[in-house]
């Protein structure tokens, strides 16, 4: 569906670093190297915006992106470009160049701005604060100096239940501070071969 756009999308972003593709939203994520700037849903072209950019994309008429959740719907910060946008590569080079600045700068004070809580930690719940707890693992530090593999096998150690290996993409994303979906294939086999 999202395909040829994808394509000319990620060959013309290729000039800013290296580019790849992630299923996200139920589009695809453009990210240049861990960072999502980028998005190829319904055939358009959406890119990131934040306060200031987001005020020109209204008056140009660009629309963001936005899906459901759970029944109710979820305002995006990526704003379709216009369908010509190919036809102008300079201009959607710079205005992508712009919103992966953004996207780095929002990255780096969300890394910068950790919560003290377990629970306020991307992915974690005030449930999963507690399975931590009772595993031993009462704050970010120890979650963080554990790392994903140990804080999940002390889970599996303290509780009777089986546990879901995306309690494991869920602990790694959150001492990352990303979402667990954009945690790598890779890493995730890294992951999971670890526990082992």
């Amino acid at each position: 569906m999202d395909k040829p756009v994808l394509k000319d999308s990620m060959r013309l972003f290729e000039q800013l670093g290296r580019v790849k593709s992630r299923s996200m939203f139920g589009g695809f994520g453009i990210f240049i190297e861990d960072t999502m700037f980028a998005l190829v849903v319904n055939d358009k072209l959406h890119i990131r915006a934040d306060s200031i950019t987001v005020k020109k994309f209204k008056q140009q008429g660009y629309q963001p992106y936005v899906y459901k959740k759970r029944g109710h719907p979820v305002v995006t910060k990526y704003y379709a470009l216009p369908d010509d946008w190919y036809g102008q590569p300079e201009l959607t080079l710079s205005e992508a160049k712009n919103s992966l600045e953004i996207a780095k700068k929002e990255k780096a004070s969300q890394a910068s701005a950790k919560p003290d809580r377990l629970k306020d930690l991307p992915n974690l719940r005030l449930a999963t604060e507690r399975m931590l707890k009772k595993a031993g693992i009462d704050s970010v530090s120890t979650l963080e100096q554990k790392g994903a593999v140990e804080a999940y096998k002390a889970i599996q150690q303290s509780h009777s239940s089986d546990i879901g290996l995306e309690l494991l993409w869920a602990l790694e994303g959150a001492i990352k501070g990303t979402h667990w979906s954009v945690v790598p294939q890779e890493r995730r086999e890294e992951l999971s071969g670890r526990l082992r």
